[in-house]
């Protein structure tokens, strides 16, 4: 069994999976994690590997604990992975983008794929049909959006996400919402039209903590998968 950890600025989610099936989630404060870690190590005695994906900190004694009591994979730029990197830049590229890329090798072969990651920011990474990875865009994603009239403005509101009712805003409120949503899928969905204009099959793929949000109101055909990074995790241990 294997234990993915995708730890986050504020969040850490923790998956066991059997194989290729997820067993349990959960999504937990840095202050909980020790304590949760321990009882799914107590739960799951068969677990034996884990990886880490981070893009907050854990604890020093947190990682020599892991370490300690499991084989342990830290994601980074040198781990060994099933595509060939082409960015120019590889050791900025973030370890949730090669996550990923590693889970669109797996589910969908030999193919041209785009992953939309709908998160904090809205990433879009390219992997071609000879498992090459050429790079793609990072954008503000939703909540950015909105943060950034209310801050970088005298008099906007911070507003929640909210699904618009019409194009056409009649008060400040109903004006930022159709603004910063129909702005994002607007985004998204010209995204994935120029990339189907240049390459043909292609496969896209929607994740992130928006997914289910935004993809009752794009256009454009995709697959939806709330656990593809994930996925991709365990994919990557099961790869090393």
């Amino acid at each position: 069994m294997n234990l993915i950890l995708d730890v986050g600025n504020t969040l850490v989610k923790l998956a066991v999976y059997k194989s290729n099936s997820l067993i349990i989630k959960e999504t937990v404060t840095m202050t909980i994690f020790f304590k949760v870690l321990k009882k799914l190590k107590n739960r799951y005695p068969l677990i034996k590997r884990v990886i880490i994906s981070s893009v907050g900190k854990l604890m020093k004694e947190d990682v020599y604990y892991i370490n300690k009591n499991f084989n342990l994979v830290i994601l980074n730029s040198e781990t060994i992975v099933p595509f060939k990197n082409l960015y120019q830049t590889p050791e900025t590229l973030g370890v949730d983008r090669i996550a990923l890329v590693c889970a669109s090798i797996q589910q969908f072969p030999n193919g041209n794929a785009l992953i939309i990651d709908a998160g904090t920011c809205i990433t879009y990474d390219f992997v071609n049909k000879e498992n090459e990875y050429l790079g793609g865009a990072i954008s503000p994603g939703i909540g950015v959006r909105y943060k950034s009239l209310n801050n970088l403005t005298a008099n906007l509101p911070l507003l929640e996400i909210e699904e618009p009712n019409n194009i056409i805003g009649s008060s400040t409120n109903s004006s930022i919402h159709s603004g910063v949503i129909n702005g994002v899928l607007k985004e998204i969905d010209g995204v994935i039209e120029e990339y189907a204009l240049r390459y043909s099959d292609l496969t896209v793929i929607l994740t992130g903590g928006n997914t289910n949000f935004l993809s009752k109101q794009l256009k454009s055909s995709i697959f939806v998968n709330s656990n593809f990074l994930l996925e991709g995790l365990n994919f990557i241990l099961q790869f090393n």
